[in-house]
């Protein structure tokens, strides 16, 4: 007569299952950290550039004037910054708070890019150069030109709408830096209390003056 075991046998597929999930979070983790990393920095340095120039009239002659990404807005380089903090909080949050700064971290990116874009067609900063410079307020700039910088800060400011996107799409899979930090809440064991040293055992009393303790106080 066989027996018919009742012990379920492991199954090995759950495991195989976890794997390509767990490679699909660190490859989405990596992605993230380098494309806010660098949309960021894209976004920085691309705003320190000259992104217009022109000539304004002055007596007889013209005079050259440029205008970096500052210069025309400073909107760009802020969001980054936040996009930057936003970055690093993803991290140090879990749960719903994580998505919110993912949201944060998206908006940094749409709002960098979409001020850039914008940028990339105005004059106003140039115009007030040439109202300083002739004395005149009415004066404006000619011969206005526009850079590519503009738009490669539009591009910095959409690789940080994507880290945000990825963050949004895959940031609960994501480990945290105070994962490992946090305790678990369970009470730490309690040291046991000293026990009064044995009068009929004399070692035992030499242990305790030792220790600085009366051995014949009672406990």
């Amino acid at each position: 007569m066989e027996y018919v075991s009742a012990v379920p046998v492991p199954q090995p597929r759950a495991r195989a299952a976890s794997a390509p999930d767990s490679a699909g979070s660190r490859r989405s983790l990596a992605a993230g950290l380098l494309l806010g990393a660098a949309g960021a920095t894209v976004v920085l340095l691309a705003s320190g550039q000259t992104w217009a120039e022109g000539k304004a009239s002055v007596g007889g002659g013209t005079l050259p004037l440029t205008a970096d990404g500052q210069d025309v807005t400073g909107v760009p380089a802020a969001l980054a910054v936040v996009g930057l903090a936003a970055l690093v909080a993803v991290f140090a949050v879990r749960g719903a708070s994580r998505l919110v700064v993912a949201a944060l971290l998206a908006l940094s990116g749409l709002g960098a890019g979409f001020s850039a874009y914008t940028g990339a067609s105005d004059s106003a900063a140039l115009d007030e150069q040439a109202a300083q410079t002739t004395g005149n307020t009415a004066a404006t700039v000619g011969a206005l030109s526009h850079t590519a910088w503009p738009y490669i800060t539009a591009a910095g400011g959409l690789l940080i709408l994507l880290a945000g996107l990825l963050a949004l799409r895959y940031g609960s899979r994501w480990p945290a830096m105070s994962g490992r930090y946090e305790r678990d809440g369970t009470p730490r064991p309690r040291k046991a209390p000293r026990t009064a040293p044995d009068p009929e055992r004399p070692e035992e009393l030499w242990k305790a003056l030792d220790r600085g303790e009366d051995p014949t106080r009672e406990a």
